[in-house]
């Protein structure tokens, strides 16, 4: 199957980024992409303020353009995330919406790390304007494709990654938004990682730097395989798509010949005192 990243530079202009992840998305399914993701706050980013103002719910715009493009366009598509309101939450929750070729929502995840950080002399509080989730999802390619959701800061937690691959993700998702700094250090590195760990291909789109973007953003999407090679990355700056091809039959390969998720001998992943309990 043919997947393709989706790289904005979304700003708090949700009618500018909008138009800018229609473009771009009928631009990848047109170069045949099947499985189409778009990046982490695809449809607004800014301040408190402005997720507070411009927050919708799943049944508000931004989700309702996702089922419009992937029904007209036949393709598995993953609403990066979005900033979501929901009835009795003060703060919105970062969301990825996986829809199906058929235009119906099949799964809904809300991101459990909040970026909460201090870095390049910048702090970053997420949990200011955001909710954390507490639980992990597994969604469904059109063709039965196990696919696993996450969001950007999630990278940096390896269990989430190896539970989707225990429960069945050959693919996983990872809109993100990395910032220059960290994105320069730890990006590749890690999007590799936890595809050669976990032995799936990670599809990662990122927003990118340049005139009028919100932040400085790292851009880089990528597409990994199981065995860890890059089959497509964007550049830091401006609005793109890359796509891939993803060789399934490659993946069943490696998994068989080196099958380190099976090879994993989880009784003995205890300290020695815990075992004597």
């Amino acid at each position: 199957m043919r997947a393709a990243t989706v790289q904005l530079q979304s700003t708090n202009d949700r009618d500018r980024n909008l138009a800018a992840a229609d473009r771009l998305t009928r631009a990848a399914a047109a170069d045949g992409a099947e499985l189409v993701v778009l990046p982490e706050r695809l449809d607004l980013r800014g301040t408190a303020e402005d997720y507070a103002a411009g927050a919708d719910t799943l049944d508000g715009r931004p989700v309702a353009w996702a089922k419009e493009t992937a029904r007209e366009l036949r393709i598995d598509l993953v609403a990066g995330s979005i900033a979501e309101r929901r009835e009795g939450h003060e703060r919105v929750a970062n969301t990825s919406v996986h829809v199906g070729p058929d235009g119906d929502v099949k799964t809904v995840y809300r991101k459990i790390h909040m970026f909460d950080v201090e870095v390049g002399g910048v702090e970053y509080r997420e949990s200011e304007h955001s909710e954390p989730a507490d639980e992990i999802v597994l969604s469904e390619t059109a063709g039965g494709v196990g696919l696993g959701l996450t969001i950007c800061y999630d990278l940096r937690f390896p269990e989430l990654y190896r539970i989707l691959a225990l429960r069945g993700a050959r693919i996983v998702t990872v809109p993100a938004n990395f910032t220059r700094v960290t994105g320069e250090a730890h990006w590749e590195v890690l999007l590799r990682a936890r595809a050669i760990e976990n032995q799936v291909f990670v599809v990662a789109p990122g927003q990118g730097r340049g005139p009028g973007a919100e932040g400085d953003s790292y851009g880089n999407s990528m597409i990994v395989d199981p065995w860890g090679e890059v089959l497509a990355r964007a550049g830091g700056e401006g609005e793109s798509f890359v796509a891939a091809d993803l060789d399934l039959a490659r993946q069943d390969e490696i998994r068989k010949k080196l099958p380190s998720l099976s090879n994993r001998v989880a009784g003995a992943y205890r300290w020695p005192e815990e075992a004597r309990v």
